[in-house]
């Protein structure tokens, strides 16, 4: 299984908040975690945004900073397709970051369909590793059933 992170799912991985007990569980079993390159910026911005705010202490946010910097390396990071992503903001009203992301696991996917021979021949049923969204924002998550993907809800 490969999950693909929208920001506000991602942040969930090092913050605590509604469902971030759920998520993490989910990351533990996945084979691949992905999100789109730009997405360390974000999750970096929401812990200093808690910092700022008196939400986590000196402390907590060092130790945030440093574990997110760690994973950082492991996370599979994909790019997006611009022109796109500017289509999805007008298309469904979203966010440019939420339209980024989007576009960013469409990449994932149509590279799935483009290898999928390939692993079906060398490892049969088994070489077949499903893709799933998850943001907790609603609007992209119907964006991205309608576009194809396999949405896992947080919100």
């Amino acid at each position: 299984m490969i999950l693909y992170f929208g920001t506000s799912s991602l942040v969930k991985l090092y913050l605590d908040e509604p469902h971030s007990g759920i998520l993490r569980e989910w990351a533990k079993v996945a084979e691949m975690l992905a999100t789109c390159r730009i997405a360390i910026t974000e999750v970096m911005s929401a812990i200093d945004q808690r910092f700022r705010n008196n939400d986590l202490s000196k402390k907590n946010y060092d130790m945030l900073i440093k574990q997110l910097s760690e994973d950082w390396a492991h996370f599979v990071k994909v790019d997006f397709n611009d022109v796109e992503a500017g289509t999805f903001v007008n298309k469904y009203g979203l966010t440019r970051f939420g339209a980024i992301h989007l576009s960013s696991a469409k990449l994932i996917k149509e590279e799935q369909r483009k290898l999928s021979h390939l692993f079906k021949k060398s490892y049969g049923d088994q070489g077949d590793v499903s893709l799933f969204f998850v943001s907790s924002d609603e609007k992209l998550c119907k964006a991205a059933s309608v576009e194809g993907l396999r949405v896992l809800p947080l919100g």
